[in-house]
Formats: structure tokens, C-alpha cells, sequence
């Protein structure tokens, strides 16, 4: 069964190169020119990933984007823009894009970015990781702190499980990209911290016992802090 991906984009050209690009790779394409056609079909058939410029004739791409993490928390949303500023990308991921990619682009990185996003980190079996109050259940892709469950994006939940599977342990950022997005990875790792920043204030929502430790010139450390 082919990976169903929602793209929204409303220039002819471009979406139409992407979606052939998309089909010739596999996957079953459903373009839309408008948020709200997007947001529809997302109601329909939810996609297993989400390409979404933010630049709608129809409103700005930032809301649908926070529309459809809201209406569909699983699925994977990735940003075309051309706004390159700083802050236009901190806004797109914390309304709950998992990345993004600034136009113009090249379609071999695009298709490498969805290959990284759909696949699932090696470890997606059984295994239970429990580092102080929190507790991260493979099978079930769920994870509890102190007892309460915490939501995280598809992303989120893989950066932190390769963290509380090594707690303890430096991670380099560099294998940290490999695991978790791909071997092959293009562009930026801004995202990356991105995502560390966005499970540090998850995780300080419900325990100051468990933290993250940036390692200058190295990575990060996921800890249990002594009592």
C-alpha cells in the first residue's frame, strides 16, 4: 500500500514537479491549491505526510499547519517556504511542522527528506525504556511521564527514544541526524534543535528529574538528574 502524501502548494509549476517526483518515487500524491481543500482531504484520508507551503491564497499555511497537527497528531508535516527568516521557521515548527525546506529547492533533497520522515528508526520492537519518571514503550509508540502520557510528533518521539536508549551516553549530532532522519541527510540540522528544545519544555512540563544536556561541540545527553 503506497504512503498517501498531501501537498499543498498553489504554483502550478512547482506542484506539478513535485507531484511527479512523488509518483515516480512510490508514492500516492494528493495536491491541493488551497488550505482549506487540504485541510478537507486531510479529514478524509489522512496522508502519512504533509508538504505545505505557507504561502496560500486562501490564508497563511502557518494555521493549516496548526489546524492539522491539531486534527491528525501522527502524521508528518514538512514546510516548503521561501521565507528564509529565522523566525518564519521557529513560527512553522512551533505551530507543529517537523521540518521544512526554503525554495527554491532540489527534488533529490525533498525525496531524501520524505525518505528520512517516513522511515522508522531501527529498535521499533518491544523494547521499554525507563529513565526516572519516564517511561518510553517502543511497541506503542507512547511515552508517560510520572504516569501522565506526553504527546509528541512522530519525530519527537523517535529523537527521544534513541535518547533514553542510550541514557547516559553522549550523542554526537552527527549520528543523532543518521538515526533518527537519514543517513544521507541535506541541509541545515537546525532542526534537529528544534526538536530538542521542543522535548525539553515537554519534559519540564511534568518532571525536572529527566534533562536534556546540550554537549558543546558534541551533542546532547539525555539524564536523570541525582536526587
Amino acid at each position: 500500500m503506497r504512503a498517501i502524501v498531501l501537498l499543498v502548494e498553489d504554483d502550478t509549476k512547482i506542484g506539478k514537479g513535485v507531484a511527479q517526483a512523488l509518483e515516480t518515487s512510490g508514492y500516492e500524491v494528493d495536491w491541493h491549491t488551497t488550505g482549506r481543500a487540504a485541510l478537507d482531504a486531510a479529514m478524509s484520508r489522512p496522508p502519512a505526510l504533509v508538504l505545505l507551503d505557507l504561502g496560500l491564497p486562501d490564508g497563511d499555511g502557518v494555521d493549516v499547519c496548526t489546524q492539522l497537527r491539531a486534527a491528525i497528531p501522527s502524521t508528518t508535516i514538512v514546510i516548503l517556504t521561501a521565507r528564509t527568516d529565522e523566525i518564519d521557521i521557529v513560527v512553522g515548527l512551533d505551530a507543529g511542522a517537523d521540518d521544512y525546506i526554503t525554495k527554491p529547492f532540489r527534488l533529490g533533497e525533498l525525496l531524501a527528506r520524505i525518505r528520512a520522515h517516513l522511515r522508522r528508526p531501527h529498535g521499533d520492537g518491544g523494547e521499554t525504556f525507563v529513565v526516572g519518571p519516564l517511561t518510553v514503550d517502543m511497541a506503542s509508540r507512547r511515552v508517560l511521564c510520572e504516569g501522565a502520557e506526553v504527546e509528541l510528533r512522530p519525530k519527537e518521539f523517535d529523537l527521544l527514544a534513541l535518547l533514553s536508549g542510550n541514557a547516559g551516553r553522549a550523542m554526537p549530532r552527527e549520528r543523532i541526524m543518521e538515526e533518527v532522519w537519514d543517513e544521507h541527510w541535506f541541509g541545515s540540522t537546525k532542526t534537529l534543535d528544534m526538536h530538542i528544545s521542543a522535548l525539553r519544555r515537554k519534559l519540564s512540563e511534568c518532571s525536572d528529574e529527566v534533562v536534556i544536556t546540550t554537549l558543546r561541540g558534541v551533542g546532547y545527553r539525555l539524564e536523570r538528574l541525582p536526587d
